[in-house]
């Protein structure tokens, strides 16, 4: 009796230790089996459930809350006076070279008198005739005063240049103001979500402040580094055209001051003397 239990026992653990050698060896094969169905080189395809979701300028925008509308038209702003500013500083329409240079060539040789010299600056009014004739109203003053009326023309000249320049650098402050307020707007929305909500564990209800916050900061910042750059760029482009402006005033000083006229006397006197004896 004890040998034919110890018999059925034996013939019970032979059964169970074969199905575990056999088990592996069946998952093994099954897998081996998948591999060999799916493509070398194939990827799985991804579900459109995966994917990150997207947004488009618009969406981006909208999702800035409703401090992105200055901050909008402050761009607006910027680009309109961008070209506005870079026709009116054209080196051609400030300082036109054939005007510049057919005007002082005549007043060196003594072809122009002081009723046609202020007849073509006023054809031409262009601010470097404006310095021009300016200077032509004192005509045969001393140099002091005459170029004191070059000065007082410069000056108004460099106030039509400089037109229009500060609103870059009223944007390039404004506008990252403009954007730490979203930012705060952002940031207390974020709170009052999580407060109310009573979840501090659910991220998704902070989550939209948070993304006010941080892109009215992004959109203020896009605004005003531009507006900033062409700030300093206008601002020197004006500072070069006045250094020209004086430059150039300074040479009619030289020809039509009384100490200027006074000295041109005796050359011309002389110079008629030689053409008669030649």
């Amino acid at each position: 009796m004890n040998i034919a239990s110890f018999s059925r026992r034996r013939q019970a653990l032979l059964v169970a230790a074969l199905a575990l050698a056999l088990f592996p060896a069946a998952a093994v094969a099954q897998d081996e089996d998948a591999g060999a169905d799916a493509v070398p080189g194939s990827v799985a395809p991804v579900s459109s459930d995966d994917l990150i979701p997207q947004r488009n300028l618009f969406q981006i925008i909208q999702a800035g809350g409703i401090l992105m509308i200055p901050i909008i038209f402050c761009s607006f702003i910027t680009l309109v006076f961008v070209f506005e500013r870079a026709i009116a500083l054209r080196r051609g329409r400030v300082i036109p070279r054939p005007f510049v240079k057919r005007f002082l060539h005549q007043l060196h040789d003594g072809q122009l008198d002081r009723e046609q010299a202020l007849a073509l600056c006023e054809e031409n009014g262009s601010p470097v005739a404006g310095v021009f004739a300016a200077a032509v109203r004192k005509w045969g003053r001393p140099a002091v005063e005459v170029e004191q009326a070059v000065l007082d023309a410069g000056e108004r000249a460099s106030n039509g240049l400089r037109k229009y320049v500060r609103v870059f650098n009223a944007v390039s402050t404004i506008s990252p103001l403009l954007g730490l307020l979203g930012t705060v707007f952002g940031m207390i929305a974020a709170f009052n979500a999580a407060s109310t909500a009573g979840a501090m564990g659910r991220p998704e209800l902070m989550s939209r402040g948070i993304s006010e916050a941080l892109i009215t900061t992004a959109g203020g910042l896009s605004v005003a580094i531009p507006a900033l750059v062409c700030y300093l760029f206008f601002l020197s482009r004006v500072d070069q055209l006045i250094v020209e402006l004086d430059a150039l005033g300074q040479e009619v000083v030289a020809a039509i001051s009384a100490e200027a006229l006074q000295s041109a006397g005796p050359a011309k006197s002389r110079t008629s003397r030689r053409d008669s004896a030649a």
